[in-house]
């Protein structure tokens, strides 16, 4: 029997988004959580360059990989070998292969609610158990060491994410290693999502890698390195796991694209430039936290790093999904209903996506 999953609630809104746009509105996008901006000029030129004189195929670029193993060391103080990293078509395909390297159908792994949609529906459809985990003001809408040592039984598995979508939270260090400590001495295997590492706005997030070594450990170019169309990304497992997670990215999915390769190695050092993107998104969080108290939008999750805000609108609805369709009728503003991350809460919620330029977040607000 096929696994029940709920729809992406945000694509649809995304639909009628773009009907408007060819009607003529003018829209401004702040529902999908993907930057506005394209990838580095210098990545660019790159494929330029690459689709005149390379045929591509096939292929996994060990620069790349030693590239990404530099970047731990020099962000996280991180020591992985090459062989470590599996580069894959993005995060989705780097959380189904950490998944299914690790779980099998029936096993039980913990997640926050709110949390990103794709960790409940890939669990579901793996034909595995997510145990959603209310995660609420008190809890920085994060997992807890208290919250999984009080799990009876124990899951299989917990999968964090720090930064968070919908929220931005960032889990301290303190958090991050008591989290590893209860995991540790109960059997449970880690799974991180960092692919919002490098987008903070106060100190950065540690990565789970610090306090547990055999985590598995999820990262995009879609978000720092502003490459969502390119659909790259990879994952960081221990070496005991490296040839059943290389069996099931070679069976699955092949390799990720050549030309999204090569640009992605030149876009690792194009700092200037992505720093001037979190500069970007850090001015239009500013203007956000200023401006939506005023329009009576006051309960708002700490917005730690990522992109997004996540708005309590329950004084307003009991079901954001259609005061986010009428929003975009009335105004153009395109926001994320809050049903996405949390079936039960999330209908009180919506979710402000701040990776637009800052001229439409200031229209937007207006």
């Amino acid at each position: 029997m096929t696994a029940s999953i709920d729809p992406f609630h945000a694509i649809a809104l995304s639909r009628r988004a773009h009907q408007l746009k060819a009607e003529g509105r003018s829209i401004i996008a702040m529902h999908f959580g993907q930057p506005s901006t394209g990838a580095p000029a210098a990545a660019i030129a790159m494929a330029h360059h690459v689709l005149d004189a390379d045929p591509m195929g096939y292929w996994e670029s060990d620069a790349l990989k030693a590239r990404i193993v530099r970047h731990m060391a020099e962000t996280q103080a991180v020591a992985l070998q090459p062989e470590q990293i599996i580069l894959t078509c993005g995060a989705s395909p780097a959380l189904v292969m950490a998944l299914t390297t690790r779980f099998a159908p029936g096993d039980r792994v913990a997640i926050a609610r709110p949390g990103y949609v794709a960790y409940r529906n890939s669990l579901k459809t793996l034909h595995m158990v997510p145990v959603e985990i209310p995660c609420g003001p008190a809890e920085r809408y994060q997992l807890t060491a208290a919250a999984i040592a009080a799990l009876a039984p124990a899951p299989q598995g917990v999968l964090i994410a720090s930064p968070a979508n919908p929220t931005g939270t960032i889990i301290a260090e303190s958090d991050l290693a008591a989290i590893a400590a209860v995991c540790r001495a109960r059997g449970i295997t880690i799974i991180s999502d960092e692919i919002y590492h490098g987008l903070h706005f106060e100190a950065p997030a540690a990565s789970i890698l610090r306090f547990e070594p055999t985590a598995l450990v999820i990262n995009s170019f879609s978000k720092y390195w502003s490459m969502v169309g390119w659909r790259l990304g990879w994952l960081v497992v221990p070496e005991n796991d490296i040839e059943a997670a290389r069996a099931r990215m070679g069976s699955l999915f092949l390799t990720p694209p050549s030309l999204s390769q090569h640009a992605a190695l030149v876009a690792m050092d194009c700092a200037p430039e992505l720093e001037g993107h979190r500069a970007t998104y850090a001015r239009n969080r500013q203007l956000l936290l200023a401006a939506l108290p005023s329009l009576g939008l006051s309960e708002i999750a700490p917005p730690d790093g990522a992109f997004y805000l996540y708005a309590n609108v329950a004084h307003l609805t009991d079901d954001s999904q259609v005061l986010a369709h009428r929003i975009l009728e009335e105004t153009g503003v395109a926001l994320a209903p809050g049903r996405d991350f949390d079936p039960i809460d999330g209908p009180r919620h919506l979710r402000f996506s701040f990776a637009a330029s800052t001229a439409d977040v200031a229209e937007a607000i207006t």
